[in-house]
């Protein structure tokens, strides 16, 4: 009965608060059409929140989750102007802009019209308000992510890093590896000693994931063993040490350049290719698809990889679901050895301050004949009624509420792990991709005749008494042997962010020739000098770099100016 009481008293709050255009119509049914430019499964069709929106918000959707490759796919959008009403076009979000498909949410969002979501936005609204050809303000994405209230939280990894398994430390006896020949050293010893998991199953020792856009996981890893956060495919001077280990002229400020042609880039694929000789490299690593790579994570058999904690969550999830949580991930910040870097020490630095998601999430597309409506469904969703139910759920039946905390049972928290129940009990497809609270709870929050404290976590997951108390036992003691309380201890406190806020974020269609050039170039010759010959190694590197030179020096030279830009944006000239 409390239960059904406390649904109700949600609704009925929710309902009160629905914006005129949301009154006008919520009665009249319509169906939006979402496309997600990531893997996915669409809901259940019984879908507790998904029945929760359509009644009180008169909308069902239709789902389209990306199959293939994801340039090619918006570009065929764009070309048949097949757009879905919500739109997101993830990592080629530049791609559908330029083509066209997004229309301007300026029109529909204002501190008058939708106080909620003006105020979302507008602390970044320098870095989130672009200008179009005639000069005037244009917003296509409100962010999916990055935009959090008070101290930024950093539990654990989120973004790049590289990974090993957490059996692999243990068997070790819980070092500190901090260097990239500390890693590979680790991984070759365990292999040397383990060869195969208990069915019999070879281990692979390193993976590195090419296809698509993804091709991130070969390409980005020389910035961060700079020590860098992540800024795409350039490498950004800002201190003093970094100019020290680059030879670039420190009176520049921002100096950038790419990195892969560089000889410090020169260092990591010549290592790359020495543990390829060795096995400890997957052998169809390079040709393997994102499918196959999940598919290896998920079994417990690769050792370690580059990547980004987002990018492989559905093998960790597996993982999980199987509890074989020794065989889940440690994220390590890993830098470059001295004898890498005219002996200079590297500090590692691979978590940024808080950062907005910029053009990621999703956009209302042109073919879209209500964006009224949805821009004022966003309005209400960013209401805390709404933010408690995406982020915890029903209160009684996915949580709990003591002495103002919100707090789950440990199997409340296992359901959060278990794809199946997601897709019945979450509405992951639609506010993955909105606009969304982060961070903490700034004000109390009423719940029926329960009061939400400020000081709780939005996110379930950033809940203290949920991550250490309901961790599991094997974490746990993962965590006690090396003293520390969260796996966000394994790399350094996240760094101030640059007045740039991250390069990858820059859109890059002015150069879009050059750049596509240069991402051909790597992605071809990059894999041929990790699998070839040790001798050939060398000048295959020198003809990489002549053969790459001319694309990679418009688009750095782009890039400089494009970051010159950003920072007069956001701090004035």
């Amino acid at each position: 009965m409390r239960k059904i009481l406390a649904v109700l008293l949600v609704l009925a709050m929710v309902l009160a608060l629905v914006p005129a255009v949301m009154a006008e119509g919520a009665l009249e049914p319509v169906t939006l059409t979402v496309f997600i430019g990531d893997p996915g499964d669409a809901p259940k069709e019984d879908n507790k929140i998904y029945k929760m929106i359509e009644e009180k918000f008169g909308v069902t959707f239709e789902f389209e989750y990306l199959a293939g490759n994801l340039d090619e796919t918006i570009g065929l959008k764009i070309a048949n102007k097949d757009y879905a009403d919500l739109f997101c076009a993830g990592n080629s979000a530049d791609l559908a802009i330029s083509g066209g498909a997004m229309i301007n949410l300026l029109d529909y969002v204002s501190p008058e019209k939708t106080p909620r979501l003006w105020a979302h936005i507008e602390p970044q609204k320098a870095r989130l308000i672009d200008k179009d050809a005639d000069g005037n303000d244009v917003l296509y994405i409100i962010p999916n992510y990055g935009l959090a209230d008070g101290d930024q939280i950093v539990n654990s990894v989120g973004g790049p890093a590289f990974f090993v398994q957490k059996q692999v430390l243990a068997w070790a006896g819980y070092p500190q590896i901090k260097t990239l020949n500390q890693y590979f050293d680790l991984i070759e010893k365990f292999i040397d000693a383990n060869p195969t998991d208990a069915n019999g199953t070879p281990y692979i020792g390193f993976a590195i994931l090419c296809e698509d856009w993804r091709h991130f996981c070969l390409i980005n890893p020389v910035q961060h063993l700079m020590g860098r956060p992540n800024d795409g495919e350039v490498y950004i001077c800002v201190t003093d040490q970094n100019y020290e280990v680059t030879g670039n002229d420190p009176s520049v400020p921002y100096k950038t350049e790419t990195f892969i042609d560089k000889p410090y880039a020169k260092a990591y694929y010549k290592k790359l290719n020495e543990e390829f000789q060795k096995g400890l490299i997957d052998q169809s690593t390079f040709t393997d698809s994102y499918d196959a790579y999940i598919a290896k994570i998920s079994s417990g058999i690769v050792l370690g990889m580059f990547d980004q904690t987002w990018d492989f969550g559905s093998g960790t999830q597996a993982l999980t679901d199987a509890k074989m949580y020794e065989n889940t991930y440690a994220a390590l910040g890993l830098v470059y050895d001295p004898e890498y870097v005219n002996g200079v020490e590297i500090e590692e630095h691979y978590v940024n301050g808080g950062l907005p998601n910029v053009r990621r999430g999703f956009g209302i597309s042109v073919a879209c004949q209500c964006p009224e409506r949805i821009v004022a469904m966003w309005e209400e969703m960013l209401s805390d009624e709404w933010q408690i139910l995406f982020n915890w759920g029903i209160e009684g039946e996915d949580y709990y509420i003591e002495d103002g905390r919100l707090l789950m049972t440990e199997e409340q928290y296992a359901n959060l792990s278990n794809s199946e129940w997601k897709l019945e009990n979450k509405a992951d497809g639609i506010f993955t991709n909105s606009p969304k609270k982060q961070g903490y709870i700034m004000n109390d929050i009423t719940i029926g005749d329960q009061v939400i404290k400020a000081g709780n976590c939005w996110e379930p997951g950033n809940q203290p008494e949920i991550l250490f108390g309901l961790m599991n036992d094997y974490d746990k003691e993962f965590l006690s042997a090396y003293g520390y309380k969260k796996f966000g201890d394994f790399v350094n406190p996240p760094i101030e962010l640059a007045p740039y806020g991250e390069a990858w974020q820059i859109n890059y269609d002015p150069v879009d020739t050059e750049h596509t050039k240069f991402l051909q170039v790597q992605d071809q010759r990059l894999p041929e000098m990790i699998m070839a010959d040790p001798a050939e190694f060398d000048a295959k590197w020198d003809a990489f770099v002549e053969e790459i030179g001319p694309s990679a020096k418009a688009f750095e030279e782009y890039m400089q100016g494009a970051v010159l830009e950003e920072v007069k944006k956001v701090v004035g000239e």
